[in-house]
Parts: C-alpha cells; structure tokens; sequence
C-alpha cells in the first residue's frame, strides 16, 4: 500500500485549500483513511476521517464546520476540503489507511503513511 499526498501550501487566513490521498494497493473497502496533522512542536493530532465502505465520516472538534473529508472510491483518492483556514491549522498533513472500517483517532492504529504535505495559513 502506498499514499500520496498532496495539494498542501500557503494560504491566508480564512482561506481554503484541499488536500487530496490517492491511495494505491487497496484490495478491499473494509479499511479507514484519516488525516492526522503534526505542527513544529506539537504531538500528531487526528483531523478527519472515513470509511471505504459507506463513507461515514468523522472530524475532530476543532475543524467541525470548517473541514469536509470525501472519497472517490473509483479513484481511489480521499480529499480534504479546508475552508475558513486559521493560523493554528498550519501543520504538515499527514494521509494514513487502516485495515477495518474502524476510524480510530490515534496514530499507532494506522498502518499505512503518506509523505506529508505542508500547510502554512498566514494571519
């Protein structure tokens, strides 16, 4: 399996960006990609995620209303929609898959990591 992610980069405040995963080397929709984001400093935070299967989606609290995680199965690609951006999303982004259709919110869960991609929102 292998992600890649990309579609990072600077934004002002109350911007958007989408970030997109294509997800290569999945064999069955029993799986979960999330988002997880990491900034200088800080510990690795779940952002988003959802389920091959059925699509059910789920955000930490802080990018409720703001975020919109989606997939194309067809594509095997998960994006992550992010409007009304703030200073404090700047981070690296980081995509992950899960055998199981469990969305869990901590990273040792993930089996699979994309690259990263770097989000700067200025003030």
């Amino acid at each position: 399996v292998q992600l890649q992610a990309s579609g990072g980069g600077l934004a002002q405040a109350g911007g958007s960006l989408r970030l997109s995963c294509v997800v290569s080397g999945r064999t069955t929709n029993d799986a979960a990609t999330a988002w997880f984001r990491q900034a200088p400093g800080k510990e690795r935070e779940f952002v988003a995620g959802i389920r091959w299967s059925g699509g059910n989606t789920y955000y930490t609290d802080s990018v409720k209303g703001r975020f919109t995680i989606s997939k194309i199965s067809a594509k095997n690609t998960v994006y992550l929609q992010m409007n009304s951006l703030k200073p404090e999303d700047t981070a690296t982004y980081y995509c992950t898959l899960r055998w199981g259709s469990t969305v869990h919110k901590v990273a040792e869960r993930y089996n699979y990591w994309g690259q990263g991609t770097l989000v700067t929102v200025s003030s």
